[in-house]
């Protein structure tokens, strides 16, 4: 047992510093390890994994909506970055250029993608001739690069994974439909999968995409009160269409320059499901996402006949359409228990001699801790446990959420929010310089400007007429 301790003292206490907490369980559970180059990753397997699980699931919704999957260069000639001059400002102090190829200096430097709109309108200009040609729903699984200051694994790294979606329509109501779908697209894939609540809704001038009319974006609590900018959708209107000459010949025979949308979430998410639902004993996985649901552990593994019925039993899991494993190590029961606690695995199940006696399993839920005995005759009742798992997971992350959302009507009340590790609602005048005072005196920036009405509100730090109740936050 003293081991079994040690192994969990290692991870520093989630109250008392949570972002070494952090730093611990996704190394420690084996998500990620540093890269050679400061501010890379390397996702290892288990990390990976739930990539490829939210890969899965963002795929299927993304299909039924009706878009395609394709892949665009790497390498963005720097001119391109140029042509948008507001999106060129926005990322220019995280570009990373190649210089030099093949042992020569090249005739124009090019851009690692920080992203791609660029080269995509590009493309999009040369392929779009007629109205028949809309609307282009393109997305693409991609890396890409944006050279930063300060980094942490999985929450802003110097390279990472993401998917972004790019298109291109006839009118502006068709394009900011596809925006709002997308956001809603998310906003459900949150909910159901990650099971983290997010807020939704407009960023402010100040916040949105560089060059976007508007950015929407979904916004998360982390446990520690912070918010996590869990995805966006961006409706670009004409920027780019005109920055990259995107016309098509419309149904009166004359050219029109196309309305475009993008949106994108990140390897960034596997960040919000650990510091959304982890606790003092590392990860606790939303069975939705977990790359193992079940982890099976036989108990006196050696002895007659144990494997053979963990085996059996795992089999059984699987031909349900289980996510399950059977951890066969060479280490004791109590190890296994810890690792993949720590690991955050939905459910445990344990079988050993004693149990295969009488009949039985040992299923234990790493959600709520709950242990219990279930016949083997009744292993169908785990896809149901699964589901049970998941909604309780979203309920009580939508309890804490909901528990720290406060309002304030002072600069003063802004700060206290935010300094009890709450997200708070406060009226704005929309002003540049108001939101600018609050982010200097408070570390609190606009996450989204909320639906609830501002009539007969006065801006939190100007005294004048608000136009909007906003969402403030420490953010990641």
């Amino acid at each position: 047992m003293a081991k079994e301790q040690q192994f969990v003292k290692n991870i520093a206490d989630i109250n008392e510093d949570f972002p070494q907490w952090y730093t611990d369980v996704v190394i420690k559970t084996e998500l990620v390890d540093y890269g050679p180059v400061k501010g890379t990753m390397v996702i290892r397997p288990y990390g990976y994994a739930i990539w490829e699980t939210i890969q899965t699931e963002l795929n299927k919704r993304f299909k039924a909506l009706g878009v395609k999957n394709a892949y665009f260069p790497m390498l963005i000639p720097e001119s391109y970055l140029k042509r948008e001059a507001e999106h060129v400002e926005g990322f220019a102090p995280e570009v990373a250029l190649v210089t030099h190829a093949g042992g020569e200096k090249l005739a124009e430097n090019l851009v690692i993608r920080p992203t791609s709109e660029t080269i995509i309108c590009e493309m999009y200009s040369k392929w779009l001739q007629s109205y028949r040609d809309l609307p282009i729903i393109i997305n693409q699984w991609a890396n890409v690069m944006r050279w930063e200051k300060t980094t942490r694994p999985f929450l802003r790294t110097s390279e990472f994974l993401w998917q972004e979606g790019h298109t291109v329509h006839a009118t502006e109501d068709e394009a900011r439909a596809e925006a709002l779908a997308m956001l809603d697209c998310y906003e459900k894939f949150m909910n159901e999968v990650l099971a983290i609540p997010v807020f939704t809704g407009i960023k402010t001038e100040k916040e949105k995409f560089a060059g976007a009319v508007e950015t929407y974006g979904l916004e998360a609590m982390m446990l520690d009160g912070k918010s996590l900018q869990a995805g966006t959708s961006h409706y670009l209107g004409q920027n780019f269409a005109k920055a990259f000459d995107m016309q098509f010949l419309d149904k009166d025979n004359t050219h029109k320059y196309a309305y475009s949308t993008s949106w994108g979430v990140s390897t960034r998410m596997i960040g919000a499901v650990v510091m959304a639902h982890g606790d003092q004993r590392g990860l606790s996985l939303p069975p939705a996402v977990a790359p193992i649901q079940v982890i099976v552990i036989p108990v006196a593994q050696f002895k007659e006949g144990v494997m053979e019925n963990a085996q059996k039993l795992t089999e059984k899991l699987v031909g349900m359409g289980v996510r399950a494993e059977l951890d066969a190590r060479d280490a004791s029961p109590g190890w296994k228990f810890n690792e993949w606690e720590m690991k955050g695995c939905p459910v445990r199940i344990e079988i050993g001699p004693r149990d295969i006696e009488a009949g039985k399993c040992v299923v234990s839920r790493r959600d709520n801790f709950e242990k219990f005995d279930l016949p083997l005759n009744e292993l169908e009742k785990i896809p149901e446990l699964l589901s049970t798992i998941q909604k309780n997971m979203l309920e009580k992350s939508r309890k804490i959420r909901d528990g720290k959302v406060v309002s304030a009507k002072t600069l003063k009340g802004i700060f206290d929010g935010v300094e009890g590790r709450n997200f708070v609602k406060a009226p704005w005048c929309g002003c540049r310089e108001c939101e600018e005072k609050i982010k200097n005196d408070t570390a609190a920036s606009a996450r989204v400007i909320t639906k609830d009405n501002a009539e007969g509100e006065v801006c939190a730090v100007c005294g004048k007429k608000a136009k909007h109740i906003v969402l403030f936050a420490r953010a990641y």
